[in-house]
């Protein structure tokens, strides 16, 4: 048995919710969170298809079978309709990662398709001075776009109708530096060498902005608001962090949002309640932190910032239904009240998440995250 949700009612109140933060002059609680193309494929029953992902009759065919599916579920076609082919879709730039000399390979997880892996490129502290002194020296705008990236964007923009805005985010510092050097390495050098971990630290902020903007510029994206991905920040100690990653999100969120009502966003898919007092120096705009960390406590130590969360993933993609609206009634009982909670997965949305779990959310604002009584 489903559980009872008047559908219609709860996305037009979700509309009128969202982009209301602070305020519980609004309908409902907010919801953010919706399944994915990883989904479909325990929701249909089937196995992945390689075809999925190379041709676009098929990708389509399934995508509106479990629209049709999601329409019955949830009173909404979630999954795009429409197929950009591979061969079209846009070059990457370069990455703040490989601008520190890393190489990004592909990684293959049976029929799914790839994900990036950073290798690490430094190993000893006289390798990362040898590779400041050659970044400090580089000019991104000479490296950053693959060939062709120029006529790959205009054909998106005239053969698809999409416009792709690159430049408003990036891993966060402390994962990319992770990422380039080593998680131990980083900890052991902010120790032992602090003065070459400052140059690099300032090194790549610089490097952040100049990067982001370029990608802003090509892109004709905004150039305000910023937002970071950092899930290795939880390794560091509240005093290594204040050293390292904190200057350079103060660095960035100045040059990019430098006014009080410009966006400063910061996911961390980790357990990282001790970073919650200096993230509030940032004054967040929103946030998105690991399942760990419970939302009255980001809520103490940052009583202005969005809460975008906090189910857990995994309670999401194998909890049963009232497993996932019990956990969802938990958040909007713990922080609901003041209207700064958007509800999402605290982190990604996993294959194996269905609909009627989603179902059962709506199911939990509806039930106990209404600001107006239901008429």
């Amino acid at each position: 048995m489903l559980f009872p949700v008047d559908a219609e009612r709860f996305w037009r109140d979700n509309e009128a919710s969202l982009n209301r933060p602070f305020s519980t002059d609004k309908p409902q609680v907010p919801m953010s969170l919706l399944t994915t193309e990883e989904c479909l494929w325990d929701e249909l029953g089937l196995t992945p298809d390689p075809q999925y992902w190379q041709d676009g009759d098929t990708h389509v065919r399934l995508n509106r079978l479990y629209n049709d599916k999601a329409e019955e579920i949830v009173g909404r076609r979630i999954l795009p309709e429409t197929w950009i082919p591979p061969e079209h879709a846009l070059p990457r730039p370069m990455r703040i990662e490989e601008v520190f000399g890393s190489r990004i390979t592909q990684i293959h997880v049976g029929e799914m398709p790839s994900s990036d892996w950073v290798e690490q490129s430094v190993f000893s502290v006289k390798e990362l001075e040898e590779r400041l002194e050659y970044v400090s020296s580089l000019d991104l705008r000479a490296i950053v776009f693959p060939p062709g990236f120029e006529q790959a964007l205009r054909r998106l923009r005239e053969d698809y109708g999409a416009e792709p805005r690159l430049g408003g985010g990036i891993r966060g510092p402390v994962t990319a530096a992770m990422s380039v050097c080593g998680v131990e390495n980083v900890i052991l050098w902010l120790l032992d060498y602090p003065q070459v971990m400052e140059r690099f630290r300032d090194l790549l902020a610089a490097k952040i902005v100049e990067l982001s903007t370029l990608l802003r510029e090509a892109t004709g994206a905004s150039m305000r608001g910023f937002g970071f991905a950092d899930d290795n920040c939880a390794t560091l100690n509240p005093e290594l962090y204040e050293r390292f990653g904190l200057p350079i999100l103060q660095h960035i969120f100045g040059v990019f949002s430098p006014g009080e009502d410009d966006w400063r966003f910061q996911h961390s898919d980790s357990e990282m309640t001790h970073l919650l007092p200096l993230l509030d120096h940032t004054r967040l705009h929103g946030c998105n932190f690991g399942p760990t960390v419970r939302p009255e406590v980001i809520r103490e130590h940052m009583p202005r910032t969005v809460i975008n969360g906090q189910l857990a993933p995994w309670t999401f993609a194998r909890g049963t239904p009232q497993e996932i609206a019990e956990a969802v009634r938990r958040d909007i009982e713990a922080v609901g009240g003041d209207g700064g909670l958007v509800v999402t997965t605290a982190g990604s949305v996993n294959a194996g998440s269905r609909l009627e779990g989603l179902r059962a959310v709506m199911y939990a604002i509806q039930t106990w995250g209404r600001y107006q009584p239901l008429d």
